[in-house]
């Protein structure tokens, strides 16, 4: 047993130089070989992250914004009706007051429509009245009348013209139509200012409101109307004027609010030309009872006799 291990040491002892020959032989062809991969590879990835990290950023060529074509802002075309700057001498026509009797005005063609809030009252001692924009004026709307009904609400507004009621009447209720008037006033013949209050009148439920700017406040649950025979005229009016008129006691002194609109049954009314409507006090003053007239406690008066002249109200059924 001895003997083939010292044999074997023996004879493998020369062979150990040639072993570690091969052995460093094998170790540096394998550090070529390793050194030729790294050698290889660096090539292949050196140039992409030289061009990711080296080369300069591209700048984009900026695309020039086009230069827009201007439109010519279009002339606003004229609203309504042409403009008519005619000299008139409107002291020489009929006065648009509450006596008036004007054929040629139109009465209202829709009372129960809306109204601008908008008033109109004439520049100059008088402004000429229109039945259309397009003729001749057939009457004469006053600054200032003793009786009121100068100021007057817009139910249309142009830019030559505003289309407003007025007082007075077409014809007496004997002899034809004696509803709201109507008519056109050229713009640059009156003075223009705002409000945003009306009065709204339900018969049928028995309540008046004072509207402002759409909120309702409620200043009346039971009030006097018109019997059968001289109803209460329904649709839109206005308040022509507020007066205290001691004479008539059953106003106990309370304000009389005049409304634009007259009877449309009586010619007349207490030996007077006219049979005018309004809002006034009086002690019987619930359901159908009067003349016409809006019979309303005193509180009801002095809410309504604070309201500016030209405001204007709407009675319903």
């Amino acid at each position: 047993m001895g003997e083939p291990t010292e044999r074997g040491e023996a004879a493998a002892e020369p062979r150990r130089p040639r072993r570690r020959w091969l052995i460093a032989l094998a170790l540096a062809v394998a550090l070529v070989a390793t050194a030729g991969t790294v050698y290889l590879l660096a090539p292949r990835e050196a140039p992409a992250v030289a061009v990711e990290t080296a080369a300069p950023a591209s700048t984009p060529t900026p695309t020039p914004t086009p230069t827009p074509t201007l439109t010519p802002t279009p002339t606003p075309t004229p609203s309504g009706p042409a403009a008519n700057t005619t000299v008139y001498d409107a002291a020489s026509l009929p006065q648009a007051d509450v006596f008036g009797l004007h054929p040629a005005l139109p009465v209202d063609d829709d009372a129960f429509g809306a109204v601008t809030p908008w008033r109109a009252r004439s520049i100059a001692q008088f402004a000429p009245v229109f039945a259309d924009p397009a003729g001749q004026p057939v009457a004469a709307l006053p600054r200032d009348y003793v009786y009121g009904g100068t100021t007057v609400p817009v139910i249309e507004r142009h830019e030559h013209w505003v289309k407003v009621m007025l007082v007075g009447r077409q014809a007496l209720p004997s002899q034809g139509n004696p509803d709201q008037l109507t008519g056109w006033l050229r713009a640059q013949d009156v003075e223009l200012t705002a409000s945003d209050v009306a009065v709204e009148v339900s018969i049928s439920a028995r309540t008046i409101d004072i509207v402002r700017a759409g909120v309702p406040e409620r200043i009346a649950t039971d009030f006097g109307w018109g019997v059968e025979a001289t109803p209460t005229p329904l649709g839109r009016s206005f308040l022509m004027t507020t007066r205290v008129e001691p004479s008539f006691t059953y106003t106990r002194g309370n304000p009389i609010i005049y409304l634009s609109v007259q009877s449309e049954t009586l010619d007349g009314f207490g030996g007077q030309p006219v049979a005018i409507t309004a809002f006034h006090y009086h002690d019987a003053r619930s359901g159908a009872i009067s003349n016409g007239c809006l019979r309303v406690g005193a509180e009801v008066t002095q809410a309504l006799a604070a309201l500016p002249d030209g405001t204007p109200v709407i009675v319903r059924q």
